[in-house]
């Protein structure tokens, strides 16, 4: 799919009540979901729409905010390593609505454990622990949808 083509079907999205968009063609597929990402070429990541398409009527920001909303943001920052999502998709905690969630606060995991799953386009991708550690916090509920890079587990 030329350039072209994918900035008029993204410019429609972002101008329309639709909130998602699934293309299928023969040079590969299209998905782009509003507020989320765009998914190029099956399941390629690629800028949200917010930064493809900013917003030319939005107002300038002083000078001084950025730097004051900066300092509370960084004293929030959670302590120990985030485990962030590689993908746009659907948290699950556990392998089915039944069963036993991978893992709780407190457990103790070894790089390489499933700590969740998140769907996307109909396939579930186990997250691994990309460290060894304690899981001291589970930042997303069962059922949310997850952003590309969302924090999802902290480790210490």
């Amino acid at each position: 799919m030329d350039l072209r083509k994918l900035k008029t079907l993204i410019d429609l999205v972002s101008e329309s009540n639709v909130s998602e968009l699934e293309i299928t063609e023969a040079e590969g597929k299209v998905r782009i979901v509003k507020g989320g990402g765009a998914m190029v070429q099956g399941y390629a990541p690629m800028m949200p729409m917010q930064q493809a398409m900013p917003m030319a009527a939005a107002p300038a920001a002083p000078a001084a905010a950025p730097a004051a909303a900066a300092e509370p943001a960084a004293a929030a920052a959670p302590a120990g390593h985030s485990v962030k999502s590689p993908m746009v998709g659907t948290f699950y905690r556990a392998s089915s609505p039944g069963a036993k969630p991978f893992v709780e606060v407190g457990s103790t995991v070894k790089e390489g454990d499933t700590l969740c799953i998140v769907e996307a386009m109909k396939i579930l991708n186990e997250i691994e622990a990309d460290k060894a550690g304690t899981v001291t916090q589970i930042l997303c509920e069962n059922g949310d949808a997850v952003e590309f890079g969302q924090p999802l587990f902290t480790i210490e």
